[in-house]
Order: structure tokens, then sequence, then C-alpha cells
């Protein structure tokens, strides 16, 4: 069980004290591993040098206890309790983990191996970890130091603009990034009128090309917040407090609030302080250790290859690292690809890779998809063929492998080009793999970058519940999301999927297309009377020629029909009630085009001309109907579902390639039939 001491000037926490400390590893001097950051981070760290026996001290400036930074905007937004945003601080031990809270580090002296802190008490390391993290980002804006300006980016802040948010009338956030769109998100669910300016032409300009942005801008501005972008602040006016901002083009936008989300910088001062290489983050090699052989670095504060990285994911990946090397089991760190996954006031933000200023480069290439009544954009950047990044707002069900192949760097072929085009899928639609038969570095928790690999780690070594994982990797503790994953992997049931919306007419419709088809291509055809005396309903339907027009033209009409609803998803105008009633009339358009062509032709394949045309019209209905078929039942198939999905491909390539070549048929044969 928890306990907490109060001391005279500082607050210290005993987070995991299981059993005698006898047991528990430290140096050769007896002091403990010091960790300066009491960020997710530093609690990551501090978990796998516990589980590991090692006892630290955990040096948290602020006075809170360590919270989840990437839960702020719901706490502005009223969204979340204080509660709810602080880290679990569970420990298992063996190793003690104590936690000093509103205890900033002054100095590190490196030759005595002594860290000080705010109140004058003085710590002994063996080894010292700097997971410091990073700060808001405020440029020299003439007049941001006025009242009425803040920044977003701890619970301090988070504290003072909800106390503002009381008589704040209209508040603009400068800054159309990941940061400045939660702090608008925050404002505008709390009844402000909330703006967004942005220097770029678009929205997010790091993470998305310029049609995403605008795509994304259009989202949150039927939300109800305002965006303004290409737009360069000149000065935030005011004389006691702010009344509004000037920009560069001499417009001016009144305003009573404003929130500076200009990015972030890493918090190096105390490194450099005290002599370690510094760049825009402490410099460390790939066991995360500075030049200090004593002294390594986690998280938003280092620069490694000379990247810096802004996200929560990597600094786990590192966390893990500085534990192995101090634990005596030396792990190393590759790097991480950028990844940003999140929901942004409410619309799927997706970005990976090798993304930034496309547009101006010419060593790689894009490629994109667009449905826009969806509200769905994805585009795939290649280099050499090979998948290097990729941006998507809406949903996408194939992000996890979306994700595999940027790390991976796979190679994409024309085929899967193609029909990313055409239906923004870039490989064969198959049955969803239970999450247990996901690569080990697939990534299961997107907004922490957990992978699965790490949870299996994890439920191998003893986590057998939701929360033990939860609070061994970091995973779901952000939008929780990916909750049914993990609990599947703990051994949960895969969900049930459910039958396709008017599953029962497409059923009848398509086997009754099917039937008619295959019985076209094997029944005898019907024979005609030799007696003009004994005409009847065979010799009016196949031998007069009025009616043979008309079951002509009916199966034309149907034909074209078909061919139009096609369209549906690339003309705007097209598209017109909900895709699940139009696939029922699609597959009803088929069965009636079966008993047109049987009326037409009397089960007779012809020859010639017509012989190819019977051919494409019946391996277009057979190859429709098959993909009907696998669609309504694949909810059924259970173990099956792979080969459901694999059989509906093939049907669908059936399907298309049979109806190419059927208009100019179609026209062909009805030329020749005037003509001759």
């Amino acid at each position: 069980m928890n306990k907490h001491v109060t001391l005279e000037s500082e607050r210290e926490t005993d987070v995991a004290a299981t059993g005698s400390t006898s047991g528990h590893r430290q140096s050769q001097s007896g002091a403990q591993v010091v960790i300066i950051g009491g960020g997710p981070v530093g609690i990551r760290t501090a978990q796998e040098l516990s589980r590991a026996g090692i006892d630290c001290v955990l040096l948290n400036a602020e006075r809170w206890l360590p919270y989840n930074r990437v839960k702020l905007s719901t706490l502005l937004a009223g969204d979340a309790q204080i509660g709810q945003v602080m880290q679990p601080l569970g420990f298992l031990g063996p190793g003690r983990v104590l936690l000093y809270s509103d205890q900033s580090v002054v100095d590190v002296d490196r030759e005595a191996h002594t860290v000080t802190v705010s109140s004058g008490r003085k710590f002994d390391y063996s080894k010292l970890v700097f997971c410091t993290g990073s700060r808001a980002h405020v440029p020299p804006i003439p007049g941001h130091q006025r009242a009425g300006v803040f920044t977003f980016r701890s619970v301090d802040d988070v504290e003072k603009l909800i106390a503002r948010a009381l008589r704040s009338r209209r508040t603009v956030v400068i800054g159309g990034g990941l940061l400045g769109l939660e702090a608008a998100r925050g404002m505008s669910n709390r009844g402000i009128e909330t703006w967004v300016v942005e220097h770029s032409p678009h929205l997010m300009p790091r993470q998305l090309d310029e049609r995403a942005g605008r795509l994304l801008a259009s989202s949150i501005e039927k939300l109800g917040v305002k965006i303004r972008t290409f737009s360069s602040v000149a000065s935030i006016d005011g004389e006691d407090r702010v009344t509004g901002l000037s920009f560069q083009d001499g417009s001016r936008l009144e305003c009573d609030t404003v929130i500076v989300c200009t990015g972030i910088r890493a918090n190096i001062e105390l490194a450099r302080e005290i002599g370690l290489p510094v760049g825009r983050g402490i410099k460390v090699d790939a066991q995360m250790r500075t030049a200090d052989p004593d002294i390594y670095a986690a998280g938003e504060c280092i620069e490694f290859d000379d990247t810096v990285h802004g996200l929560i994911g990597p600094g786990f990946e590192q966390a893990l690292v500085v534990a192995g090397q101090i634990a005596g089991t030396p792990r190393t760190y590759g790097g991480t690809v950028a990844s940003t996954k999140l929901k942004v006031i409410g619309v799927d933000v997706f970005s990976m890779g090798d993304v930034e200023q496309i547009a101006q480069r010419t060593d790689v290439s894009t490629v994109r998809f667009e449905d826009a009544e969806a509200g769905i954009y994805r585009c795939l950047v290649l280099k050499r063929s090979r998948l290097v990044g990729a941006m998507a707002i809406g949903d996408w069900p194939e992000i996890n492998l979306v994700q595999e192949a940027i790390g991976s760097g796979r190679r994409l072929y024309p085929w899967d080009l193609f029909r990313f085009r055409r239906s923004g899928r870039i490989w064969r639609e198959q049955a969803p793999k239970s999450v247990r038969e996901w690569p080990r570095t697939a990534t299961v928790c997107n907004c922490t970058g957990v992978t699965r690999g790490q949870i299996g780690d994890a439920i191998s070594l003893g986590a057998a519940t939701f929360d033990d994982v939860k609070r061994d990797t970091g995973a779901s503790t952000v939008c929780g999301s990916c909750r049914v994953h993990i609990d599947e992997l703990l051994g949960a049931p895969a969900a049930a999927r459910e039958p396709v919306a008017g599953r029962k007419p497409m059923l009848v419709a398509a086997a009754v297309a099917g039937v008619l088809a295959a019985a076209t291509v094997l029944l005898p055809r019907i024979p005609l009377s030799p007696s003009i005396a004994s005409v009847g309903l065979a010799e009016t339907l196949w031998l007069d020629g009025f009616w043979k027009q008309v079951s002509g033209y009916t199966l034309l009409a149907l034909a074209t029909l078909a061919a139009a609803l096609s369209l549906r998803k690339r003309v705007r105008p097209l598209r017109l009630g909900s895709y699940d009633i139009w696939r029922i009339v699609h597959v009803l358009i088929g069965a009636l085009a079966v008993i047109a062509l049987i009326a037409h032709s009397g089960f007779r394949l012809g020859s010639n001309l017509n012989f190819w045309l019977m051919a494409s019209f019946l391996a277009t209905l057979l190859g429709g109907a098959a993909v009907a078929l696998a669609t309504a039942n694949e909810h059924k198939l259970g173990g099956g579902a792979a080969q459901a999905a694999s059989l509906k491909s093939a049907s669908f390539w059936v399907h298309l390639v049979a109806f190419w070549p059927l208009p100019l048929l179609l026209a062909m044969h009805v030329l020749s039939v005037y003509f001759y």
C-alpha cells in the first residue's frame, strides 16, 4: 500500500515499498538512481528500474503528482476531472521508488555525483537520468507579456485557462498545430467564441499536406471553431489587458484572450549548465547515454541522430533502453518513425513517416484517395516505390498495416496503387486479423506507441488484467480505444461481426442472378416451333422484332443504370442516399438483367460477336452474384472469414474485368443489328 509522508519543505511519496529494502539493488557506493522529471517518460523509466529490482528517486518539479499531459485537452474541455488526468503510480517492485513532488533540481555536481533540489536537500546518485521534457515556446511577439496571454502545456496552464473561461468572450489561439487545436477545442467546449490563427497556408503543416489541412479546417469549422490560415501575427494589442491581434497584412482581430501554442522547446538549460553537450536537445548515443557515462537522458528533452521527438511513444522506447542499460541488460535505440493518430476536435487524423513539405520535394511521389462525402482523405508518400509516409483524415481500416509497412519500407506495386486510387485500400480486403496474429512491431496503442510485442512481453512477465497492462506499458492511458485489442491479448474472445445491412434481399437477388446466369450457360436452348400455326410465347419473345427490341433495350437500360451506380463514389451529384441501400439496388438490377437477358436470347449463347457479348454479360453477372453472396455471409464464417474475403476479392475482379469490354460490345451489337 502506498504511504505518503509530508516533509518540512517537500512532499515525499514511497510509491513502491514491497518487502524489505535489504534486497534492493543499488550501486557499490549505496547511492540510488536519480531520475529528474516526473512526466510519463520519467514514470516509465522508474517502473522498469523497479521491475529490475533497482531503487530510484523520482524528482518532480511540479506541485502536482505526475499526470498524463496528453489528457490536458480533455481537462480543459471539461470532459475529465483532475483525478482522471493523474498518472497511475503503481510499481511492482522489488525496487523502491521514492517520489518527491514540487522539487525542481537547481544543481548537479558530476564529480561528487550529487543532485541538489530547490529545498536545499542533496541526493547522491549512482546513475542520473534526465527526463526533463519540454516547455511551451513563446516567440517574441510584441505584447506577448500582456495580461490575458496564456500558454497550454501544464496543469497550471489549464487551471488558469479554466478560470479565464468564466469571463472570456472571444479567445484566439496562435498556432494551428496539434496543441493549438486541442486548446481551441477546450475553450470552444466551454461556450467561448474561439479562433485558430496559423501562419502556414493550412493546419498541422508538419503532419499534413495542404489538401488534408484544408479538409481538417472545414471539419473543425463545422463544429464552431473559426480558422484563419496564412496569417502572421505582428503584435498582441492592448495596454493593461489584451484587446486584439494585429497581423502583418494590416488587418486586426478583436479578442480578450490569447493562447500561444507555437511549438515546444526541450528543457536543456540544466544539462547545458553542468557541461553536457546539447543542440536542440541533450545529445545522446544509441544507449541513451550522454557525454557523461553515468548520466542518461530520455523523452522530449533529448536529441538523437539530429532528431528531437515531441511525442510520448518514442520516449517510452527510450525509457526501456535507459532502464536496460542501468540494469545490466543492454539495449540500443535505433530511432522512431514519427507517428500521430489522434482525434483532433472529433476528427480522425493520422500522419506517419516522411511527410513534411512533400509539395516542394522531388525525391518523393504521392498517391491520393478522397471521398469528400464521407470526409475521407488518404495520401501515400513513396520513395522509389517504397512506402515512407502516409497521412489521412477520417477512418482508415488499414492503419496498423500501413504503420508496419512504413516502418519496414515495404514496396508497393502498381496494382496496389491502382487499388488505392480506386477504393482507398492498399491491399486486398480481408477479414480482420486477430490482434494475436499481428507482428510484434505492429502498434496497438497509437496514442502512446505501444506495440503488440511490448504488451505480449508485459503479459508474459505477469500482467494478468487490463489494469496491469495499462500500468506496465502505458497502453490505453489516453483515449482508451485500444482496450478491445488488449482484452483480446489477455484472452477475451474477439467481438462477433455484425451482418451487413439489407442482408436478406441481397441474398435473394444474388441467388436469383447466379442461378439464372448459370442456367443460361448450362441449360440447352429452348426449341422454337417449326410451324407458324403453333407460335407461342417463345416464338413471340425470340422471333418477333418488336419484343426483341423491348427486351434488348430493357437489358441496355439496366446495364447503363448499373454502370451509373458504380460512378456514385466518384461523381458528387450522384451521391444520393446511403451506400447500403444502393448496394442492394445494384444487386437487384443484376437479377433483373439476367431475366432480361434470358427474355432476349432464350439461353442461346450465339456466335462470333454475340458469343463474346454473352460471355461478357454472364461473367459480369456471375462475378457480381458471387461478391454479393460473400458479402452477405461473411459475418457467419468465423474462422473461415479469410477464405470468404479471398473469394470476395477474386469475384470482384472477375466482375470488374468482365464489365470493361461490355459497353463496346453492346455498341457494336446494336450497330450490327440496325446496319444489317
